[in-house]
């Protein structure tokens, strides 16, 4: 439910007025969309067009709070928040990302960031955080630079709320060595996040192992995960360390865990508790650094409830949850996004660049995608291979897709700010989009004036003042 204007600018004005606040974005419409909310709830905010100005101001003035779009023509927002982090490094930076890519938030929380929010965004969101970064802003950022990687091919791309989400929490997963459970339907990239978690730890240069659980017997998995002794069932005709050994220092992947054994849980758990294992045949205990990421596409606390599942490892494994929603419930832009970014892989594959239609677009958004993201790239891949003109067309999709494309139930999330203030043409000044702001806030106070006043959190002589000035203008 969306916050009152009420609710967004209650807090103490007095004590906002000591925050000093930078946005930076080179789009215009973007800087006022978060510099009018911020200046009326009290907040000192300056706002540039660009990463180089943005840096050469900081120079001479301490800024409490950074807000920097990511993609900048000049100066792109990493390069400022290693920037602010070499010279400024109590300054709390917050990264704006139109792209809604974990790779890159990620890698903007490494390269110190405070945290992210994703465009379009949520003004009472935006507000909560910057809150929450100026209360903490005498304390440094606790995370470092890292090296350059190839973040392009992901696919953890989405700006639905449910997925940024997620994208926070693996975000946080990744400063943290505890127990990690991922849940989600079946191709809705639970590997990838593991995947992302390892890759940003400080585990990242151990091994990653993923194991699909639910694809071995349970004799064969045990085998595998925790190793046998030379003669200890048919077949191990030498000893053989498990994956458990093999992964030490590093992450191991447990996929589909809801369909494993009483007995496996059970064993699962000593090594969770113990940090040990044993050798099927052996009773030698050996010691283990391995961080485990479990994941499932069954509610494992319902399995917990049927009795179907050990209670004491689901609260070992669920430590930190992430949920990861199915495609139909991340809104058609997302699935437009996923759509574009397949594409633009499957052309780089194949060395040719390839337009997918508008209509296909809509087609897409309207199926229910049981297969979710891998459905989703496996029938852009199709689609590529059998268009004619470099064109994706409707006749280029799966004739089950196309016949099953009615309406669905899809999450619905909000296409721009909100609340806040439409901008048309990006061309409104910033007393016409100040003004708007205050026509806003006053028809949400049903026209009371010392009512607005305190929801603006200024003194009520303030806006009878403003309204005056507006009236003498008009």
């Amino acid at each position: 439910m969306m916050n009152t204007v009420e609710e967004r600018t209650g807090s103490n004005r007095k004590e906002n007025q000591a925050t000093r606040i930078l946005v930076v974005d080179d789009e215009r419409g973007a800087r006022m969309a978060l510099e009018i909310p911020l200046r009326l709830s009290g907040y000192d905010v300056v706002a540039v067009s660009g990463g180089r100005e943005a840096i050469a101001l900081a120079q001479g003035k301490k800024f409490d709070v950074v807000l920097t779009d990511i993609y900048m023509p000049d100066l792109n927002g990493l390069e400022v928040v290693r920037e602010f982090r070499r010279f400024s490094p109590e300054t709390r930076i917050i990264a704006v990302t139109a792209q809604g890519s974990l790779e890159i938030a990620m890698q903007a929380i490494e390269e110190g960031a405070f945290d992210f929010i994703a465009k379009p965004f949520n003004i009472d969101e935006v507000m909560d955080l910057v809150k929450r970064a100026a209360g903490h802003s005498d304390t440094p950022q606790a995370t470092g630079p890292v090296d350059e990687r190839d973040l392009s091919a992901s696919g953890l791309i989405g700006h639905s709320p449910q997925l940024v989400r997620a994208f926070k929490l693996t975000a946080h997963a990744a400063r943290t060595n505890a127990t990690v459970l991922i849940e989600g339907e079946s191709g809705t990239g639970k590997e990838l996040i593991a995947r992302a978690i390892h890759r940003h730890s400080s585990r990242a240069d151990r091994p990653f192992t993923a194991v699909n659980c639910s694809a071995m017997t349970e004799t064969l998995l045990e085998s595998e995960l925790f190793g046998y002794t030379k003669g200890s069932f048919t077949g191990a005709a030498s000893d053989r360390a498990g994956l458990f050994e093999s992964t030490d220092g590093g992450t191991i992947f447990l996929d589909e865990l809801g369909g494993t054994s009483q007995s496996f849980q059970a064993s699962l758990l000593r090594v969770l508790q113990e940090k040990e294992v044993r050798r099927i045949g052996s009773r030698e205990a050996r010691k283990i650094d391995v961080r485990v990421i479990g994941a499932t596409n069954i509610n494992l606390e319902e399995l917990v409830n049927r009795g179907d599942f050990r209670p004491d490892l689901f609260y070992r494994l669920s430590v930190l949850t992430i949920v990861l929603p199915p495609l139909r419930e991340r809104g058609a832009d997302d699935i437009g996004l996923l759509a574009h970014h397949f594409l633009n892989k499957y052309a780089a594959e194949h060395g040719d660049r390839i337009q997918i239609s508008q209509e296909v677009i809509d087609l897409l958004a309207r199926y229910s995608w049981p297969g979710n993201v891998r459905e989703l790239e496996n029938t852009i891949e199709h689609a590529g291979a059998v268009c004619s003109d470099r064109l994706i067309t409707v006749k280029d999709l799966p004739t089950r897709i196309v016949e099953r494309a009615g309406p669905v139930a899809t999450a619905s999330f909000q296409a721009g700010i909100t609340p806040g203030i439409t901008l048309i043409d990006d061309r409104p000044s910033l007393a016409e989009l100040e003004r708007r702001y205050v026509q806003l806030v006053l028809s949400e106070a049903d026209g009371n004036k010392s009512r607005a006043a305190e929801m603006l959190g200024i003194d009520r002589r303030t806006i009878y003042r403003y309204l005056e000035s507006q009236d003498s203008t008009e």
